[in-house]
């Protein structure tokens, strides 16, 4: 198993936020993180990069447990983060964000620019000046250029034009294909779905549900996702 949580608990200061989560995702494997809006999603996120510690549980990347890691040496291990609001270098050009923390691999510069041609068409532009979708497409590229086992992309195309939306998920299909291993949150399950391997719900910092994507019944979307 690539990344293995178990029975994680996580608190901001001395308010609880996660309960009890597990998920696991294998080599190869999309798992989509889902819930409603402050269920602990994001929050899980932050304890597998280890960005808030978990106060109890087990989270392992590759076998290696992880808790007690700093947030740098776990990305080292091979998990690339694309966090919710995107977070790029503004006063980097696109081209210095995305060899700032470049590592050997098979995503290179080329391969980058190939998968978001707009990234190469706005290389020497600084980052503030990209609209909120290439942005998005800059996180995602500066996340590859890590060369990570596991890929995770956190609300990846919140708030962003339809066109830009279908060019971001073209590339997870894309990613997908190539073996990429994923853990990915959004709120779009007609694109979300027919992408994940499996799905796991977390409700009020548990989880809750997980299984294939057939499996998620118009009920438990009711449940669990519903407004």
């Amino acid at each position: 198993m690539l990344l293995d949580v178990q029975d994680i608990t996580a608190s901001y200061g001395s308010s609880q936020a996660l309960f009890g989560v597990d998920l696991t995702v294998a080599e190869g494997e999309v798992v989509a993180l889902m819930g409603r809006n402050g269920m602990g999603k994001s929050t899980t996120i932050k304890s597998i990069c280890n960005l808030m510690p978990p106060k109890s549980g087990r989270i392992a990347f590759g076998g290696r447990p992880t808790e007690k890691m700093p947030p740098h040496k776990v990305a080292r291990l091979g998990i690339g983060l694309v966090p919710e609001g995107r977070r790029c270098f503004p006063n980097l050009t696109v081209h210095e964000n995305l060899v700032a923390a470049a590592r050997p691999g098979a995503w290179t510069l080329d391969r980058v620019n190939a998968l978001f041609p707009r990234l190469e068409e706005r290389h020497a532009q600084m980052a503030k000046s990209l609209s909120g979708g290439e942005q998005q497409m800059l996180a995602i590229g500066r996340a590859l250029m890590t060369n990570p086992r596991l890929l995770i992309l956190d609300e990846a195309t919140e708030g962003l034009a339809p066109v830009i939306r279908q060019d971001i998920w073209r590339a997870i299909r894309a990613l997908k294909g190539d073996g990429l291993s994923i853990l990915v949150v959004d709120k779009t399950l007609s694109e979300l779905l027919p992408v994940a391997d499996r799905c796991v719900i977390i409700e009020n910092g548990r989880s809750v549900w997980a299984g294939q994507p057939e499996a998620l019944t118009s009920d438990l979307q009711d449940r669990y996702l519903g407004i």
